[in-house]
């Protein structure tokens, strides 16, 4: 077959254009493959914070700018990397926000996952681990959800926040955490939603995931994963999603769940006060091993005796607090305080069934792989 001219080439194109065809010659640039679509939601924090000056790391107002410019700053780059829309939840610090408003960003996470391939949602870094495990135990997407902020203002010198948010899109994009459940992306660091914690109030390197580690880091334009969070391990399945669906859950009367901190020579008095006022379940960060003093034990039998339902966790940061099966009482293995209240609030607000709630602790979104059948 006679090859084309160039000048044949350029013609065939300029009537492909004005036909509105596209026309398959030879030296034609072949179609580009669609960008994956992310939505980016905006709920506030230092990420979008404003500081009074290029050198005030530390003295800003949070929450002061759009999301949607935020990832203006970061084009034309963040443009080769994915289709980006915007959403602004909210835009306050994430100590702001109540269950209501977490109940309300499970919607939005999922409503945006039906016509996106991932989401990142902006937050403050101070509650941004009970964030993260919230959407980890109730969005229904097994699409990419990456959560991500910064230790320092967008409008300071040497500021983490647009790097944490352009690396955060691209992780979404890339699909490579589908089925992951909820991660966080900070510090060129990805690290799941339930092992992470917030173990520096300042520092840019804050957040680690204790003895399980980090799941990968991104490098550029290298994703790299290490290892998957045990959950993984049901992705295709109907197991894979948790019970909590909010949809099934009523928005009024949820649970009451509070924590009460042990130390030397404790009183009772807050887990009797948290009892008296109704509380359904307490959380108790324990010493050691979940140790807890001989005057708030003395009322955690009490309140056990008027139903209160009890989690035992370790104000350690690391270890983990094994069930007994005591009555009234569940080990939380190696979930912090702070999360054990979230997954005792929602399984509260799913059953009252002590035994099933104990199932859940000791298996749902669980560090551990389970060893394949024999």
């Amino acid at each position: 077959m006679r090859k084309l001219t160039r000048r044949s080439t350029v013609l065939l194109t300029l009537i492909s254009l004005a036909l509105g065809t596209t026309a398959s010659v030879a030296g034609a640039e072949p179609d580009k493959k669609p960008l994956p679509k992310v939505a980016v939601i905006g709920t506030g924090g230092t990420i979008s914070g404003v500081s009074k000056s290029r050198v005030s790391f530390q003295d800003y107002q949070s929450g002061k700018l759009p999301v949607s410019e935020l990832v203006d700053d970061l084009k034309p780059e963040v443009d080769t990397v994915a289709d980006v829309s915007t959403e602004q939840f909210g835009n306050k610090g994430s100590s702001g926000y109540s269950i209501a408003d977490y109940r309300r960003l499970t919607a939005a996470v999922d409503k945006a996952l039906k016509t996106n391939d991932g989401v990142v949602v902006t937050t403050g870094t101070d509650t941004m681990e009970e964030f993260a495990y919230w959407l980890d135990l109730t969005v229904r997407s097994d699409k990419p959800v990456v959560l991500t902020g910064s230790m320092r203002p967008w409008t300071v010198i040497g500021t983490d926040a647009p790097a944490n948010l352009y690396n955060a899109i691209h992780l979404a994009a890339s699909s490579k955490t589908t089925c992951y459940g909820t991660v966080l992306m900070l510090n060129d660091q990805i690290q799941a939603a339930r092992e992470v914690r917030k173990t520096d109030a300042l520092r840019m390197d804050t957040f680690t995931s204790g003895a399980s580690g980090e799941l990968g880091v991104v490098d550029q334009d290298t994703i790299r994963l290490n290892r998957a969070p045990a959950r993984v391990q049901q992705c295709g399945r109907k197991s894979w999603q948790t019970p909590f669906d909010l949809d099934r859950i009523a928005e009024k009367g949820l649970p009451k769940v509070e924590i009460a901190y042990s130390y030397q020579d404790a009183g009772g008095e807050a887990v009797k006060a948290f009892a008296d006022a109704g509380a359904d379940g307490v959380v108790t960060a324990g010493t050691g091993a979940g140790g807890i003093s001989p005057q708030m034990s003395a009322a955690r039998k009490d309140a056990i005796k008027n139903g209160v339902l009890f989690a035992a966790t370790t104000r350690t940061g690391s270890g983990a607090v094994y069930d007994t099966n005591t009555d009234g009482v569940i080990g939380a293995a190696d979930l912090t305080p702070q999360k054990a209240r979230l997954l005792l609030l929602l399984s509260l607000a799913a059953t009252h069934d002590q035994n099933r709630i104990r199932g859940w602790f000791a298996t749902l979104g669980t560090a551990e792989f389970t060893s394949p059948k024999s």
